[in-house]
């Protein structure tokens, strides 16, 4: 009995440099990489036979190769190097290899002592010591922990990615005693952790455990330890050819090394179970086919494999059942001899989805046969190939029929952007990428947005897509549904679509409309912005509709919000109140009551006497106590009086020559004035100062008394509009 560990072979980062290293051998350009890719020979010898070997050294790349440069990394200065010689490379570092060069350059950079628990003949802990200028300590075992230095110095810890866990918990133990006190960051893949646990477990349960790895494996013989600890009967094994011969009747437990191919695991399942189904145990099955029922004796696994492979070819579309998912790949029953496999890669063009997201035991899916019968002996398949050639026919289909498609936008180009349905790539061009002028493209980035097909290059398989025209015909329906239930005082919910200095316009759904600058707040605002920014969600009413050019006007602050409602509440005749002056007229000071509502105190209310100016006696900003003494809600003006608080000063009779006319008050208009009376003689003070300013620049040479005279009525009566409202 066979029992296969659910984590055996590759983990992510060397699938994914082993990967991309296929991907580049098959681009038909020059490479090689920097030391093997990962500890498989299989692996290493098949990749240089496409054309990607493997160099010891930089100065053994030949010119005009690109280096990969392999999973477990390589130390700054190498990088350096290779940009000083002016080779090109690209870093398949696995990300978590990397995570520890950054660790340990920042550590480092601190000023602390860098200590790395690993094994120090291994590439990826000659790269993380790289990092730290050579200055790091390596550790890798009980007895170099202890002989490490104590010191008072910080430290910081790291940790091989693929050391044994066990291990690496009895050193941390004792650099805790010998480090002042250590920075300690658990950098084990939890890949490894896992894949040490599970083969632990299944070694104990197991009579005969098989690893399957390459000897120069870091991670494949520290699974070779553990299983050995668990299970005497423990075999180190690179190929499946090396399996003894007293295995059978035996619970076999098996597992692999993080850099073993998925095939050399299929292989040796094919090979034990070959065994139990040809070579039956005859002592425990003494009725066992006649040999002349049994296949030849002398036809090998491998002829029967050929054999069973005749009915499938490379590019076949064929159906399987899903017998397993993995982590890395998914098993399928085609109903032949040899099961089939789809690599992660191949299942599906999103990268962010897991097997598991795909595909569940049990399903049956059509698949693509990229290859078969190959050096070792696979079935490899693809899902994603069949599901990109039913994605193009949907796309062609679409472009003839206009409907509308959806994708993500991946990217921003000259010119454009490209979004992906499925994996096929659409360019949209800038000016079909909406409805409006958009300045900068960036914004559609990782959005989801709805297009039609407007062009389509079969032969080059390239498509142009139209987000412009599917916005439009959204529009026009959502403006129909509009224009027949729209009516002034209904109110909407929109989205500020745009704003301008006299206002803002807002999209009610399919038509936009306009809330002027005066409609947004009650108080006075320079900006729109001051109120709303692009973007927000408002509620908004018809104020009015032209009818003739579709005009909509909105309204968008509430009469229940109007300070001068508010105010009307508070404020009453004969209240004392305190105000703040806010600005100053020839003719008094305006004050703020509330905020937006404010009164006036005429001059002649400021004090209780004569005074020249405000400002002799008031000042912006100043608090001061006020009686209401006239209200007008409708005009929105309120009176105030500073001296109806004060005492009355006797006012003593001048000595004046008995030939002297007693001269007529400065004021006498002003002195028995109603605060009303007050109001309309301060406009008309406005009114007259602003007419003769205008009749001064209409008629410069003319004096000022002609300018007065020759100033018309209705210049004056401009003058007095423009004080009202100054003054409200």
């Amino acid at each position: 009995m066979l029992e296969v560990a659910k984590t055996a072979g590759f983990c992510f980062g060397v699938k994914r440099a082993v990967e991309r290293a296929y991907a580049c051998a098959a681009d038909g350009g020059r490479y090689c990489t920097l030391g093997p890719i990962i500890h498989n020979r299989f692996v290493v010898d098949d990749l240089a036979a496409r054309g990607v070997p493997p160099v010891g050294s930089i100065e053994e790349v030949p010119p005009g190769t690109t280096v990969l440069i392999r999973a477990h990394g390589v130390s700054p200065a190498q990088t350096a190097e290779l940009t000083a010689r002016g080779i090109p490379y690209l870093d398949l570092t696995c990300p978590y290899v990397a995570k520890i060069h950054r660790i340990a350059a920042e550590q480092h950079a601190l000023g602390r002592r860098v200590v790395i628990i690993g094994d120090a003949a291994h590439p990826e802990v000659r790269g993380i010591a790289g990092w730290c200028e050579g200055s790091a300590v390596i550790v890798g075992s009980e007895a170099e922990a202890e002989a490490l230095p104590v010191t008072q110095s910080e430290t910081a810890i790291v940790t091989q990615t693929t050391f044994h866990q066990e291990k690496y918990k009895k050193i941390i133990n004792i650099l805790k005693k010998t480090c002042n006190p250590p920075y300690i960051f658990d950098t084990i893949c939890k890949a490894t952790e896992e894949r040490q646990q599970e083969a632990e477990a299944l070694a104990k349960r197991a009579d005969v455990m098989l690893v399957l790895g390459d000897p120069e494996s870091s991670n494949t013989r520290k699974l070779y330890e553990i299983c050995q600890a668990a299970c005497p009967r423990t075999y180190l094994l690179e190929h499946i050819s090396d399996l003894p011969a007293d295995v059978r009747d035996k619970l076999v437990g098996m597992t692999a090394g993080a850099s073993t191919p998925s095939v050399i695991i299929k292989e040796a399942v094919s090979k034990m179970e070959n065994m139990e189904n040809l070579e039956p145990n005859v002592a425990e099955n003494e009725t066992a086919a006649p040999a002349a029922e049994t296949k030849p004796a002398d036809q090998s696994f491998e002829s029967l494999f050929e054999e069973s492979l005749k009915t499938i070819n490379t590019g076949d579309v064929v159906k399987g059942t899903v017998i397993e998912v993995r982590p890395n790949e998914v098993i399928l029953d085609l109903g032949v001899k040899q099961d089939g496999f789809i690599p992660a890669g191949e299942i599906s063009d999103n990268p962010d989805l897991l097997p598991s997201d795909v595909v569940k035991v049990g399903d049956v899916i059509d698949v693509f046969v990229v290859r078969v019968n190959d050096a070792e002996g696979n079935i490899m398949l693809s899902k994603r190939k069949l599901d990109s050639v039913k994605t193009w026919n949907d796309v062609v289909a679409a472009y003839e029929s206009g409907e509308v498609l959806t994708g993500k936008v991946v990217n921003v180009v000259g010119g454009g952007v490209i979004a992906k349905h499925k994996d096929v790539k659409v360019f949209i061009p800038a000016s079909q990428c909406s409805d409006r002028y958009l300045a900068d493209l960036n914004v559609l980035l990782g959005q989801e947005v709805s297009f039609k097909v407007i062009d389509i290059n079969e032969k080059r398989r390239r498509v142009v897509g139209s987000v412009k025209v599917v916005l439009q015909a959204q529009r026009e329906e959502l403006e129909k549904k509009f224009w027949e239930s729209a009516e002034i005082g209904k109110k909407y919910t929109g989205v500020v679509k745009s704003i301008t200095n006299f206002g803002a316009f807002v999209d009610l759904g399919g038509v936009d409309g306009l809330v002027h600058i005066s409609e947004l707040s009650w108080k006075r605002i320079k900006h729109p912005s001051e109120v709303v920014k692009e973007g927000d969600t408002i509620e908004v009413y018809i104020k009015d509709i032209a009818e003739d050019t579709k005009k909509i006007s909105l309204g968008f602050k509430k009469a229940e919000d109007n300070p001068w409602v508010l105010a009307q509440n508070q404020i009453h005749v004969g209240d004392v109140i305190k105000v703040k002056i806010v600005r100053m007229m020839p003719f008094g000071a305006f004050a703020e009551i509330m905020p937006s509502v404010d009164g006036l105190i005429h001059i002649s209310q400021i004090a209780n006497k004569r005074i020249g100016k405000p400002q002799d006696e008031l000042e912006i900003g100043q608090e001061v106590d006020v009686k209401v003494v006239e209200v007008d809600w409708e005009n929105h003006k309120i009176g105030l009086s500073i001296r109806a608080l004060l005492p009355e000063e006797p006012v003593e009779a001048p000595v004046q020559a008995a030939e002297e006319k007693e001269p007529e008050p400065e004021h006498k208009e002003e002195l028995g004035a109603t605060i009303g009376d007050a109001f309309n003689l301060s406009h008309a003070a406005e009114a007259e100062a602003v007419a003769t300013e205008a009749a001064e620049e209409a008629a410069p040479e003319a004096s000022a008394p002609e300018a007065a005279e020759a100033a018309p009525a209705e210049q004056e009566a401009e003058a007095a509009d423009e004080a009202d409202a100054t003054e409200e």
